[in-house]
């Protein structure tokens, strides 16, 4: 049986904007008294309230009461949300003036991480990981990419994403792997940084796709990671292996992103250092440009220049970084908001960058907009007026949520 969902104050479908370029609010299709009509864990319509009643009197409605503004799910696609033990002193050591980079030189940064997680049992790794991603889930993150790259050994790795997968299964809220086993060469592997890929590339890659624990593969490109050389190197086997790809790229030195959209990343993540050219070679591809404003609030360093990118025609995504080092705040909806502000972003062009231009960093075609076949993935808001949700830069949370069709 069918279910009718609504009336809702204005009902934001995101239908009809473009993956790319410069967004007006004018051009976001607003519909005052709408409702979705539900089929199991999909989408079946998408309209006014009295229409869709009048045409489906034998759905079961759900009548929405109070004020209320739906809009999809939010989607997060670069997270660091399975980790083990804390960088507590790690933040404390850079508000008091040290650099992420002095930091890492002195023994700190993602080593600290490495061996939490070493030690960590996968219990506890999936209890960390439960409760952040229901966390994200409450705040109205429907969809959420997780990386590895905090065991940087064959079994930490696959623990790792044994975990990710094991609360995928477990949990509302959907979780998709990122295998980041090229995220620093670790503290005790007794090689080069390019015999460290190579390792990775033939005993941890082949070991992760046996076992069908992630389609995705990320590699960090800049000072205290690898190289643009060896980088470029590592895509091209990654790629050949079966993996999609996306990139830690231009965070604190650029050139990286260019590699990205040779590599033909989903994704370029980060671009705080982004260079012009860059920019101009980032919005011709097909390459997602993705900013992590609480990286920069973490690091007290510059956003990436979203408002550059999108009027340059590139598609930006925002996502949180969500990570125990340099982005701990994990809160999408408030990061969404601080950089709209700070980079002068529409309401139209936020929102997008949180539903289906962040559905297409992570080549997911079934949501991020609300119309006919899509996943019923969608929040609601206790407001009559969007414009109240970035007004709030956050404070506003998401009242009720649905998930592939049923309310969390």
């Amino acid at each position: 049986m069918k279910t009718l969902v609504g009336p809702f104050s204005q009902l934001l479908t995101m239908e009809g904007l473009p993956l790319k370029g410069a967004l007006s609010d004018s051009l976001m299709k607003v519909i005052t008294g709408g409702a979705l009509l539900l089929d199991g864990e999909m989408i079946a319509g998408a309209g006014s309230f009295e229409e869709l009643r009048q045409k489906y009197p034998d759905a079961e409605l759900r009548e929405i009461e109070g004020d209320s503004v739906c809009m999809p799910g939010m989607i997060d696609v670069h997270t660091h949300i399975c980790w083990g033990g804390s960088r507590a002193g790690d933040y404390a050591s850079r508000i008091a003036g040290k650099t992420y980079l002095e930091i890492a030189g002195e023994g700190g940064g993602i080593n600290v991480s490495v061996r939490g997680t070493r030690e960590a049992s996968p219990g506890e790794l999936l209890e960390g990981l439960r409760q952040r991603a229901l966390r994200h889930l409450r705040e109205g993150v429907t969809t959420c990419e997780v990386k590895s790259g905090y065991g940087l050994d064959r079994e930490s790795e696959l623990k790792i994403l044994r975990v990710i997968n094991q609360a995928d299964q477990e949990l509302p809220i959907d979780l998709i792997p990122t295998a980041l086993c090229a995220h620093i060469r670790p503290f005790d592997f007794e090689g080069t940084e390019r015999q460290y890929l190579d390792h990775v590339l033939e005993e941890i890659l082949p070991a992760i796709k046996d076992e069908k624990l992630a389609g995705r593969a990320d590699i960090f490109i800049d000072q205290g990671a690898f190289t643009k050389e060896d980088g470029a190197y590592f895509l091209g086997k990654a790629s050949d292996l079966g993996f999609r790809l996306t990139v830690h790229a231009d965070q604190f030195t650029p050139g990286t992103s260019g590699l990205a959209v040779r590599a033909g990343a989903l994704s370029a993540d980060h671009l705080e250092n982004i260079s012009e050219e860059d920019i101009d070679f980032l919005a011709a591809s097909s390459t997602v440009a993705v900013a992590l404003p609480g990286c920069s609030v973490g690091l007290g360093m510059k956003y990436a220049p979203a408002r550059k990118l999108l009027d340059r025609g590139a598609s930006v995504a925002i996502s949180t970084d969500w990570n125990p080092g340099s982005a701990p705040m994990g809160d999408l909806l408030m990061q969404a908001a601080l950089i709209s502000a700070a980079e002068k972003l529409s309401s139209a062009e936020t929102f997008a960058a949180v539903t289906f231009r962040a559905a297409a960093a992570l080549d997911l075609k079934d949501r991020g907009f609300l119309k006919k076949n899509m996943l019923a993935d969608f929040i609601l808001f206790p407001t009559g007026d969007f414009r109240e949700i970035l007004y709030n830069q956050g404070k506003l949370k998401p009242s009720r949520l649905w998930k592939k069709g049923m309310e969390v």
